[in-house]
C-alpha cells in the first residue's frame, strides 16, 4: 500500500475540524496535516487535539495553505515521503472516509490524478450554492474547449501521486488553485479520472460562496487562470 498523506486548508473552521479528521480511516494514511490559515479561533488547537499534524500559514490563501503542505510532505525523507497527497476541505463538506475510493485509480495505476466530482455525485440539498454550480460548469466547459479535457467539476476533494504534483508546478496562492491544477494536468497529459464524491452542506458559512465578493473575486480568478495556462 503506497504511503499517503492527507492536506486540509483550514482558516476558521474550529467547529468542523475535528469532525473532518476523525472521519479520516483509521491507519489509511500516515498522516493528516491541517494547515492553519491564519484562524482566529480556535482551528489549531482542535485540529491537534484531533491527531493532526498542524502547520501554520500566516499569508491568507488556499492556495498558499496548499503549497505549504505540499512543501511539508514532499520535503520528508525517502523512507517516510508519501506517493500520494489526498487534499479535502475542512468545513466537513467532503466526506472524508470516501478517499479509500478516490485513491484506488492511483493505486492500481489506472491514474496520476483523482478528481472527486461533486456533479457526478450525491448532493445535500443546499450544499452548493447556485453561483458555485454555474462557475464548475462554465470552468469545465472552458477546460474542455481550449485544452480537450473532460472534467465536471473543480471540486477541493482529490487525490494525485506527489511526483505528478510537483511536476506540475503550482503557483496559485488563492482561488485559482484548483482550477490551476487541472488546466495544468490537461495540458501536460497527465492521466486523470473522475469519481463521484457526496457532498453536503458544510458547517459554518463559506468564505468564498458566501459573500458576493468572494464569488465575483473567485469567478474572476478561475477564469483567468484558465487562460494562463494556455
Amino acid at each position: 500500500m503506497p504511503r499517503i498523506n492527507v492536506i486540509i486548508p483550514a482558516y476558521n473552521e474550529e467547529a468542523s475540524i475535528a469532525k473532518v479528521v476523525k472521519a479520516i480511516p483509521a491507519g489509511f494514511v500516515q498522516e493528516v496535516i491541517v494547515v492553519n490559515n491564519n484562524s482566529t479561533d480556535r482551528t489549531a488547537q482542535v485540529a491537534a487535539a484531533a491527531g493532526a499534524t498542524v502547520l501554520h500559514q500566516p499569508s491568507p490563501g488556499y492556495g498558499n495553505a496548499c503549497l505549504k503542505g505540499i512543501a511539508h510532505a514532499a520535503a520528508k525523507p525517502a523512507e517516510t515521503r508519501p506517493d500520494i497527497i489526498v487534499f479535502l476541505d475542512g468545513d466537513y463538506s467532503d466526506y472524508p472516509e470516501e478517499m479509500v475510493r478516490l485513491v484506488q485509480p492511483l493505486v492500481q495505476g489506472q491514474a496520476e490524478m483523482v478528481i472527486g466530482s461533486r456533479a457526478l455525485g450525491q448532493r445535500e440539498k443546499g450544499s452548493m450554492m447556485p453561483q458555485q454550480v454555474f462557475g464548475n460548469w462554465l470552468a469545465t466547459t472552458l477546460i474542455r474547449l481550449l485544452y480537450g479535457a473532460r472534467f465536471t467539476d473543480l471540486g477541493p476533494f482529490r487525490a494525485i501521486k506527489l511526483d505528478t504534483l510537483l511536476a506540475l508546478g503550482m503557483r496559485d496562492r488563492n482561488y485559482g488553485w484548483t482550477v490551476e491544477m487541472q488546466a495544468k494536468a490537461a495540458k501536460q497529459r497527465i492521466r486523470y479520472t473522475e469519481l463521484p464524491v457526496s457532498y453536503r452542506r458544510r458547517i459554518g458559512v463559506s468564505k468564498v460562496s458566501g459573500t458576493v465578493k468572494g464569488s465575483v473575486m473567485a469567478g474572476y480568478k478561475i477564469i483567468l487562470t484558465i487562460f494562463k495556462y494556455l
